[in-house]
């Protein structure tokens, strides 16, 4: 174990509210048959299981917002999230949320921030992520609220998510690296360039190396924190290596570099917590994408080849 924790809270998210490709909302069910507690265990960590966040089926929904999609919903589950990961970290467990889509995003770190705050401490973090996820209802052409958590983790954007908890500004811009995007809306590339976060595209990572990306990603990260909220978008990935998710892109992470960002991100001893989201075992293919998955968390712990 490189962890500062030596238990974990696994919390499950099945939702898929924030996109409007369905699926997602089975991963929780996905991973845990992949063998994510046996996986766990073998590196000697204890787990406690919190089971699912209860989350409603769209089919019994009414759209009151027609361009921020279920939003009053998927605020009720992001702040039941919330509670449940600022609840893990005060009794020192490391929380291991497992989606669902990335709008639950807004959830988790809003607990993992809410934690530190009473300790008057900021937290960093690495997004890692085919798209930017930095969209407004205003710069959105779909208004699924999937492609805003970011922005609103920063402060932008609708205010019911903005202030989830009851503060905004759960990071700080300059504690924000965005690792592996390769396809922004026009409008988000705006948002993206004036935002102050420190981006690395895909063509940076060809360019110079996943293990130099990872570097800078952790030193932005970590500097003036508390340690770093891992926020794993599975799409990141080449479609090659994970094609269950929902909106995959080629041209992504290779299956090592996807590794090597997780084993240098536990090195550190600064994890703070970690989400993985968007996995889709609906377009997955023989369970390809949810055992990627476990092994990603387990290099995120601190399995090493050695």
């Amino acid at each position: 174990m490189s962890s500062k924790f030596t238990s974990v809270r696994v919390i499950g998210v099945p939702s898929d509210l924030g996109a409007n490709i369905r699926g997602a909302n089975v991963g929780p069910s996905a991973v845990r048959i992949a063998g994510l507690h046996e996986k766990i265990n073998v590196l000697g960590y204890k787990i406690e299981d919190a089971g699912d966040i209860t989350v409603p089926i769209r089919e019994t929904l009414a759209e009151k917002y027609a361009q921020e999609k279920y939003l009053t919903t998927i605020t009720d589950v992001c702040d039941l999230l919330r509670m449940e990961v600022e609840m893990s970290l005060d009794r020192d467990l490391l929380p291991i949320v497992i989606g669902g889509d990335h709008s639950i995003a807004m959830g988790t770190i809003s607990g993992t921030a809410a934690h530190y705050r009473k300790k008057q401490q900021n937290i960093g973090l690495i997004w890692v992520d085919a798209h930017a996820d930095m969209n407004t209802p205003a710069s959105s052409p779909t208004g699924n609220i999937h492609g805003m958590p970011l922005s609103a983790s920063l402060g932008q954007g609708i205010p019911q998510l903005v202030e989830l908890g009851g503060f905004a500004g759960k990071v700080r811009a300059q504690n924000v690296a965005l690792v592996g995007i390769r396809t922004l809306d026009h409008e988000e590339k705006r948002i993206c360039r004036e935002s102050g976060i420190r981006y690395f595209t895909m063509r940076e990572i060809d360019e110079r190396g996943m293990a130099a990306v990872m570097k800078d990603a952790i030193a932005v990260a970590t500097s003036g924190t508390a340690g770093i909220h891992v926020s794993f978008d599975i799409d990141a990935i080449d479609p090659l290596y994970a094609p269950g998710v929902s909106t995959p892109v080629t041209g992504g992470l290779s299956y090592r570099e996807a590794h090597l960002a997780l084993e240098m991100i536990a090195d550190t001893g600064m994890l703070t917590s970690m989400e993985f989201v968007e996995l889709n075992p609906m377009r997955d293919v023989a369970h390809k994408t949810a055992e990627l998955l476990v092994e990603l968390v387990q290099s995120a712990l601190g399995k090493s080849i050695v």
